[in-house]
């Protein structure tokens, strides 16, 4: 297979699985829809998602990369979309618009730092690479926030195993997009990585769902009603 064929079909994985993983959040909207309610779902995976794809966005805007556009456009749109009608349900909202307010600050902050401030692109690139980097991180562990509670309660049922198996098909095809593009900040060869911590915390979370297996759970559910 040529060089450009190759890539071209990695381009294309890494926007099915993507895309994929930002629609398991469908799942959580048809939830809240039907139940009027927010208990089982996580805000701030949805949050730290968003912010994660507008600043991508960003890079992909400045590094004129079609696949991190149309991929962090679309997942932008979903999450906040995911995030709106978690507002609308959610009946006490304090919490969640602090920390809305404060990761949109920061990522509003960084945007003025880089676009203001940063006259050279390849140093604005770099530098905001980085900062992407930081965001994806917090994507990858915001699901483990409540990883005290699932052992205290020897319970999954707040994890999503679709986007457990989604995250991490999606965190390796983006590191070997990131092999063919030699870029530092997709591929794992530097600290600031960001997609190590997708594939390491998707196995803390299906060896999670092997020893609390979710089956237990509704069981556990029948017996208490």
């Amino acid at each position: 297979m040529e060089a450009g064929a190759a890539d071209a079909l990695l381009s294309g994985v890494c926007v099915v699985f993507t895309l994929g993983m930002f629609s398991t959040g469908l799942s959580d909207l048809r939830h809240m829809w039907m139940t009027r309610r927010v208990d089982s779902v996580q805000f701030l995976p949805f949050l730290t998602t968003d912010v994660n794809n507008l600043s991508w966005l960003g890079y992909g805007t400045l590094k004129g990369d079609g696949t991190l556009i149309v991929v962090n456009a679309v997942g932008a749109v979903l999450q906040t979309l995911y995030i709106l009608v978690y507002l609308h349900y959610c009946p006490r909202k304090g919490v969640e618009l602090l920390q809305t307010a404060a990761l949109l600050g920061v990522l509003l902050l960084g945007f003025g730092y880089f676009w203001l401030l940063v006259p050279n692109i390849e140093a604005r690139l770099q530098q905001l690479g980085l900062f992407c980097s930081v965001f994806t991180i917090s994507m990858y562990l915001s699901p483990l926030t409540d990883l005290a509670r699932v052992i205290q309660t020897k319970s999954t049922q707040r994890l999503s195993f679709s986007l457990t198996i989604a995250t991490l098909l999606t965190s390796a095809s983006w590191t070997l997009y990131g092999f063919r593009l030699s870029d530092p900040y997709i591929m794992p060869l530097r600290f600031q990585v960001p997609n190590v911590p997708g594939i390491l915390t998707s196995f803390i979370r299906l060896w999670l769902f092997w020893k609390y297996p979710q089956e237990q759970d509704r069981n556990y559910q029948l017996l208490q009603t």
